[in-house]
């Protein structure tokens, strides 16, 4: 009975996942994003991101809107959300977004205490029917703040105490976070527009009030937001594109087979290849599911590296040192076909000339990881491994 009973789950999720992703292709309209000239400015450090979007967020004179995939319910959250309180007792406009399944430790009592301030608050994402298992896990994983409709953020940070080097277990926080002044902050209110209007039906997208006049910046760079749909395309042209050097940054390393390939055949050109990822993981078989990929790629000739130095959070994609990508996105296999992502993709030589610095201290706080490491005979992390295999594509 037991079994019979499993057998039909695992046939009720096949089902619900293939039409579920069915209707939601459906739905994705391909974007076509222009170039923009913008000021970037980096973070690396949760505790200079929030000082600064704190500050900016208390100047903030007309508008706040806020989407972060994961808040937390501890004191950093609760500062962040008495500041939006604070402004919109004070009659800003404020509009904050949750992804549903990753901010659900928000208490319902903080989420009055918003609301009866005048905080526009919504969940996204909310699973629902037919297709409940499928849009369980079509998470939207943006992380985008727009103040004024001038200044904007984007990047790897979420709320909470891990993120500003609270939580033992994971301290320091490593990751990159981007504060955008210029062109580049309509691609960021247009799509929280987007993603506001998907979760209230609310269309603010014609109101020419959170769309002031940008002036250009000096650095060019293309935002394109995906949605479990093009990224992957993305990711393969830019490996395809690479004939020097490809650098990768991700907490998470589980690539689809297209790209992998991608991977194997751009180091058969002699292209050089450099992997970044944590040594410690902060969610279960994440790590082993990279290890079927890294002894292939190493074994080609990549260098993968483990960073030592606290956790590394970070998402960015560098090729030829002439393309930087840096967003919300994962190298996994959730970010390129289920979650909704927003990456930022920098074509300015002076810029990209003051990333490599960061991504290389990164390099020198990380250990090199090898063939022997990972060979050497460990039967509870094989029997991890096969677990990861088999369902990676959600981890």
């Amino acid at each position: 009975m037991i079994l019979t009973l499993l057998i039909l789950l695992g046939i009720w999720l096949v089902i619900d996942y293939k039409l579920g992703r069915k209707q939601h292709l459906k739905s994705i309209v391909k974007p076509n994003p222009p170039y923009r000239q913008s000021n970037l400015e980096v973070f690396t450090r949760g505790q200079d991101l929030f000082n600064d979007m704190f500050t900016e967020i208390k100047n903030a004179k007309k508008h706040i809107h806020v989407m972060f995939y994961i808040v937390k319910d501890d004191t950093i959250s609760e500062k962040f959300m008495e500041m939006l309180i604070e402004k919109a007792k004070a009659g800003v406009e404020v509009r904050l977004l949750f992804d549903y399944v990753g901010s659900f430790k928000v208490k319902r009592k903080s989420i009055n205490a918003l609301k009866q301030a005048g905080v526009q608050i919504h969940f996204c994402h909310i699973p629902k029917f037919p297709f409940i298992f499928y849009s369980s896990q079509v998470r939207n994983h943006r992380k985008i703040t727009v103040i004024d409709g001038v200044k904007g953020y984007l990047g790897g940070f979420n709320v909470g105490k891990e993120y500003v080097d609270l939580d033992p277990k994971l301290s320091p926080w490593r990751d990159y976070h981007l504060k955008i002044t210029g062109e580049g902050v309509e691609d960021l209110q247009t799509q929280f527009l987007h993603d506001w209007f998907e979760s209230t039906k609310t269309n603010l997208l014609q109101s020419k009030i959170y769309f002031p006049p940008l002036e250009k910046g000096n650095i060019k760079h293309q935002t394109i937001s995906s949605e479990g749909f093009l990224l992957e395309d993305t990711f393969s042209d830019l490996i395809k594109k690479a004939k020097d050097s490809i650098t990768i940054g991700t907490p998470y390393f589980i690539p689809s087979n297209r790209i992998f390939s991608d991977l194997m055949r751009a180091l058969d050109r002699g292209v050089k290849l450099t992997i970044l990822v944590p040594k410690n993981a902060d969610h279960p078989l994440v790590q082993e599911a990279s290890y079927r990929y890294f002894r292939p790629l190493i074994k080609k000739g990549a260098n993968i590296y483990q960073y030592m130095k606290g956790f590394y959070h970070a998402k960015t994609f560098i090729i030829d040192e002439k393309i930087c990508d840096l967003g919300t996105a994962n190298f996994d296999r959730r970010s390129l076909f289920l979650n909704h992502e927003i990456n930022c993709y920098v074509v300015d030589q002076k810029y990209i000339n003051k990333m490599i610095p960061i991504i290389q201290n990164d390099l020198e706080d990380s250990r090199q990881l090898s063939l022997k490491d990972l060979n050497k005979p460990n039967p509870f992390r094989a029997i991890k491994e096969g677990i990861a295999r088999v369902i990676s594509h959600f981890l």
